[in-house]
């Protein structure tokens, strides 16, 4: 039960994070969800090198999981080109997908800095094996 408390916390702070990037939002290009899509890819990246498990669910699991958002993301995309800007539509996609890999790499990269003994394949795999509780 402790685990479901710390995903709703983290949820709840990451959905209103997320909620205040939205507002930024000028026109043309969603820039506060790319935003927080490229945060929570970075975040994510680095937390998986080598946290605890409960820092995971409440910052991983329940923040980052908040703050991204693929459907968003994919609804301004579509937005933008049914308004007749598709090169802001595609801006969108290939930024998305090319900038939040990168921060998720470069948030892994800093991470096994600092936890240098761990390997974030092996600690990520633990995180997703939920029978290890």
């Amino acid at each position: 039960m402790i685990e479901l408390a710390l995903i709703a916390a983290g949820g709840a702070a990451g959905a209103m994070a997320r909620y205040l990037l939205y507002l930024w939002r000028t026109p043309g290009f969603p820039y506060g969800i790319l935003v927080a899509n490229v945060a929570g890819s970075l975040l994510l990246g680095f937390l998986i090198a080598g946290v605890p498990r409960a820092t995971f669910l409440l910052v991983g699991v329940g923040f980052c999981g908040a703050l991204t958002t693929f459907s968003t993301f994919a609804l301004d995309t579509l937005v933008l080109a049914r308004e007749g800007n598709s090169r802001a539509a595609v801006a969108n996609v290939a930024a998305s997908v090319v900038v939040c890999v990168a921060a998720a790499a470069a948030g892994l990269a800093v991470g096994m800095v600092v936890w240098p003994d761990m390997d974030g394949v092996t600690v990520w795999q633990g995180f997703t094996d939920w029978s290890t509780g």
